[in-house]
């Protein structure tokens, strides 16, 4: 007897087809890749690739502290990104490898004010001078 396929329409197929490519892990998209292309891609980017690697393991959202940080200190974060774009990919790297993730979240949760972050964050002495440049988005400059 033979079995009989469920009829999905096209709008589903696409919709189906988008989830299954979103849970993709950005790591594996590495295996399609040689190693001097990964190598090659990590140069382009000032890193390892071993860093690259570990960087994409982590995820798209594994810097998002370092904008709610940026926030509590009043920096604009699309003007960083704008005017000091090399300096802000860094944050960025430095932050999503960072391992006190937890502790961070926490504090910015309980009082983004507290100087506590300042003991542990490995962007202390970048945020701290960029803060203490005059942004265009301050008004009080």
């Amino acid at each position: 007897m033979l079995e009989q396929s469920k009829n999905h329409s096209p709008i589903e197929a696409i919709r189906q087809w988008y989830r299954d490519w979103s849970k993709r892990s950005p790591t594996r998209e590495f295996e399609y890749c040689g190693d001097e292309t990964v190598e090659r891609m990590a140069h382009d980017v000032g890193m390892s690739a071993v860093e690259l690697r570990d960087l994409t393991r982590k995820g798209s959202e594994s810097a998002d502290l370092l904008l709610c940080r940026m926030t509590a200190l009043d920096l604009d974060v699309d003007e960083v990104a704008r005017i000091e774009r090399a300096t802000f990919q860094d944050l960025q790297r430095v932050c999503s490898m960072c391992d006190c993730h937890n502790r961070c979240a926490r504090e910015l949760m309980r009082n983004s004010a507290d100087p506590a972050w300042k003991d542990y964050c490995p962007n202390v002495q970048t945020l701290t001078a960029l803060n203490a440049l005059p942004w265009t988005a301050r008004r009080e400059w």
